[in-house]
């Protein structure tokens, strides 16, 4: 019987310190903070400037999703911490919060590379509202059940989130995949995903960016230019081709596909850290409330990640 391979982690000290750190107020709530916490400046527009900036809203967003505290109890919550670090700063209410995230503009913090990336992608489902999953095993699923669906395109190599998209659950994974590589500026050399990608517009997508599709085909796909024909062969037909030379999971080893598990580790990082479930009812502060996620999400992958190594038997 083959034992299960072991690993441990080389850098514990550092990796120790990084998560300690996650759960450091100062580290969330920092000086560039509050000193970019009111408006000082006039927008020029007709009515009054919002009185908060947008960094002030976002961190106040961040520490809601990820200390999991209802409105009211955020805005007590950073009260007692300005209060407390004797800062005289006034904090928005959770109406004004509600009212400023559907109009949010969120980036991604991402660490820049010279070199291309390897875009794993996939989605997950996020839950709205209804009943528990009790329920549900036991008396099925209610009317008022729904959830939402967050695309997400992943580096490989660091794991960071370089891409989100937020949609309801009746979108297909590749309806999204254009949107979620516009939004990536660094250069894309393979593009990873399941199945749920094998479509001729996500092969022109990803070749467009220049870059390597990764998708395996289904298993009644054909190959729609065969060698006799003089058109230039798809990568959809070189995979499949190869595909009947060595095997699917020869060339999962070759074309490196199974690193596409790493954005099911990044959907696994976010629900644990942040549960999974979404506070907000309208859709645009939805939106907004997963983007927070996930850039708090990328923060946490910056302060340190666990370098691990193989244990020989």
């Amino acid at each position: 019987m083959k034992t299960k391979a072991k690993y441990k982690v080389g850098n514990w000290n550092a990796y120790d310190a990084a998560l300690k750190q996650r759960g450091s107020i100062t580290f969330w709530v920092n000086e560039e903070v509050i000193e970019q916490w009111h408006n000082e400046q006039k927008t020029g527009n007709k009515g009054a400037s919002n009185y908060y900036t947008d960094v002030a809203i976002a961190t106040m967003g961040t520490i809601q999703s990820l200390f999991h505290l209802p409105g009211r109890q955020t805005e007590g919550f950073l009260e007692s911490l300005f209060m407390l670090m004797g800062i005289e700063l006034q904090v928005p209410d959770h109406s004004t919060l509600s009212r400023r995230l559907s109009k949010l503009s969120m980036k991604l913090p991402v660490v820049p590379k010279d070199n291309g990336v390897h875009v794993v992608v996939d989605s997950t489902g996020v839950k709205v509202y209804g009943e528990g999953e009790w329920k549900v095993r036991t008396h099925g699923m209610g009317k008022r059940r729904t959830w939402r669906k967050l695309h997400l395109g992943v580096d490989s190599e660091s794991g960071e989130i370089l891409a989100g998209v937020v949609t309801t659950n009746d979108v297909a994974d590749c309806e999204v995949l254009p949107d979620l590589l516009e939004q990536i500026d660094q250069q894309i050399e393979q593009v990873s995903g399941d199945g749920g990608y094998d479509t001729k517009n996500c092969y022109d997508i990803i070749t467009g960016r220049g870059a390597k599709p990764t998708i395996p085909p289904r298993s009644n796909a054909k190959i729609q230019q065969h060698s006799n024909t003089q058109a230039q062969p798809s990568p959809r037909d070189e995979n499949l081709c190869r595909i009947h030379q060595v095997g699917r999971k020869q060339w999962k080893q070759e074309s490196d596909y199974h690193r596409r598990s790493l954005s099911e580790t990044a959907i696994f990082r976010l629900k644990t850290i942040f549960g999974g479930k979404l506070r907000r009812r309208f859709f645009d502060n939805q939106v907004v409330e997963l983007f927070l996620q996930c850039a708090a999400l990328n923060r946490m992958i910056h302060l340190g990640k666990p370098v691990s190594y193989k244990v020989e038997n």
